[in-house]
């Protein structure tokens, strides 16, 4: 298709038309000068198609007129004194085959206008379309994609797109099975440039098939987003860098909580040690007592070291790693760390966790940071609170979501003040606070991490006073779960 466009595209040249003259010429001399009764001027016709490949519509009516006017002078001079039926038959016959192919010349013609036009629209956009057969050879090169990828048409077509392009596929399914129905795709893809520079196109895909149904092309049309996705992935640091930020800032919050939750491990190693020396210092040392001290001493050894681990991860800046827990292992996790602020606070705690728990995949330092952020709302929120009992619930249930989905549910209830039903849509709003210290940056960002699991947070008044926030994750598969833990 290229090859003819470029063809008809193209300003008529004077070799074409010398062989058309040539041609014409010839056909004139035998029709009229060869001993042959046949209807040698119905070869008028090839030269009259063959012209709307070069010629305009009035260029195919003037080839047209001369060719019956030399079809009607042959005749005239071979014939002219002696009317005959047989020579008139075949000068009527030529003269149809003229008209014949007249009106398909000036269709082809029509036709192959209307290619040219419609190429013209699609060189017009700044979108790089390009047309590849069943093998993946280029057939087709708009101006989009010489601007884009920077080869011009004529390095491009016949060349292998895949091999040409470099093409980078989503880690997923490939698009070619995806295509197989309906025959579209769409999708993002890295494709290589002449320069050797990687760009990211927002890709879509419709096949072209046979009247059996086989596919024979496809026109891939393909947007540069390279400077989107860089977007993306610096808006990606920032956020990770908020969090981080609020992490730290959250942390600094419970910093009695986590003195209190290291110095008591420290403490019982001291006593323990204490009261081992005083076994052995005896006149008749009792070495069971001392292997109890010293047990005790490990075991509390490793649970400050426990306690200094999880502060390190919550402190520390790493990408996300997914791995598979149960909300009730996060539970387990900011516990401590929020113990001393609900002592401080005069806070009771109830805790109802499902058991067996329901697995779920997730960043078990992204999912603790949403814990903590709505944990310390709560305590805050009861700290003012006179005259009724100051409790926080912890919940851990499964319900069903949308689509009879299984779903990990984590239920936070405190007496506190509860929720102001003219902000409650802006509760999750980025910078939105009630705090006056505070940054509005808690919730917003534990909406993002939730959400980027794959589940839901939401808030709503408490049964009785306070309010009740509900961290709601997809249940990992059985399957899936033995898979991601392999």
């Amino acid at each position: 298709m290229p090859e003819r466009l470029s063809r008809i595209i193209s300003r008529p040249t004077g070799l074409p038309i010398a062989f058309m003259l040539l041609g014409v010429a010839a056909i004139f001399a035998i029709d009229t000068f060869a001993p042959i009764e046949i209807a040698i001027a119905v070869l008028y016709a090839v030269v009259v198609i063959a012209s709307a490949d070069f010629l305009g519509r009035r260029g195919i009516l003037l080839v047209s007129a001369v060719c019956i006017l030399l079809t009607v002078l042959s005749y005239a001079i071979v014939h002219g004194e002696s009317f005959g039926s047989g020579p008139a038959l075949r000068a009527l016959i030529g003269l149809c085959a003229i008209g014949v192919s007249t009106v398909a010349a000036l269709r082809n013609r029509e036709a192959a206008e209307s290619l040219i036009a419609q190429a013209a629209l699609l060189d017009l956009t700044h979108d790089a379309i390009f047309v590849r057969d069943r093998n993946d050879i280029i057939t087709y090169w708009n101006a989009g994609a010489e601007e884009l990828y920077g080869w011009p048409a004529k390095e491009a077509l016949g060349r292998n797109a895949n091999s040409l392009l470099k093409t980078k596929y989503p880690p997923s399914t490939s698009p070619l099975e995806q295509l197989d129905d309906p025959g579209r795709w769409q999708g993002e893809l890295i494709h290589t440039r002449r320069d050797g520079s990687e760009i990211w196109v927002a890709s879509r895909w419709a096949v072209q098939r046979d009247e059996r149904g086989r596919p024979v092309a496809t026109m891939e049309t393909n947007s540069d987003i390279t400077e989107q996705k860089h977007a993306e992935d610096a808006l990606h640091d920032a956020r990770s860098q908020l969090e981080h930020v609020t992490r730290v800032s959250t942390l600094g919050e419970l910093t009695a909580s986590i003195a209190h939750e290291v110095n008591q491990p420290l403490a019982a190693i001291v006593t323990n040690g204490e009261a081992g020396l005083r076994w052995l210092l005896r006149d008749e040392p009792n070495l069971e007592e001392v292997r109890r001290a010293v047990e005790r001493m490990i075991g509390n050894g490793r649970r400050a070291s426990e306690v200094i681990a999880r502060l390190r991860a919550l402190a520390s800046k790493s990408n996300p790693s997914h791995t598979v827990l149960t909300l009730n292992d996060i539970v387990t996790d900011v516990i401590p760390l929020v113990e001393r602020e609900m002592h401080n606070n005069d806070v009771a705690l109830r805790l109802d966790l499902q058991a067996p728990a329901p697995f779920v995949l997730g960043d078990r330092v992204q999912l603790a940071q949403v814990v903590i952020n709505v944990v310390v709302n709560a305590i805050h929120a009861m700290s003012q609170i006179e005259g009724r009992t100051r409790r926080l619930s912890i919940t851990s249930r499964t319900s069903y979501g949308q689509s009879n989905s299984r779903m990990a549910v984590l239920e936070i209830e405190d007496t506190g003040t509860g929720i102001d039903p003219k902000m409650a849509d802006h509760l999750f709003s980025a910078f939105h606070t009630t705090k006056a210290d505070g940054m509005g940056m808690g919730l917003s960002i534990s909406r993002t991490i939730v959400e980027s699991h794959g589940g839901s947070i939401s808030a709503t008044s408490g049964k009785q006073s306070g309010a009740l926030f509900a961290i709601r994750l997809p249940v990992l598969q059985q399957d899936d779960a033995s898979a991601a833990a392999g």
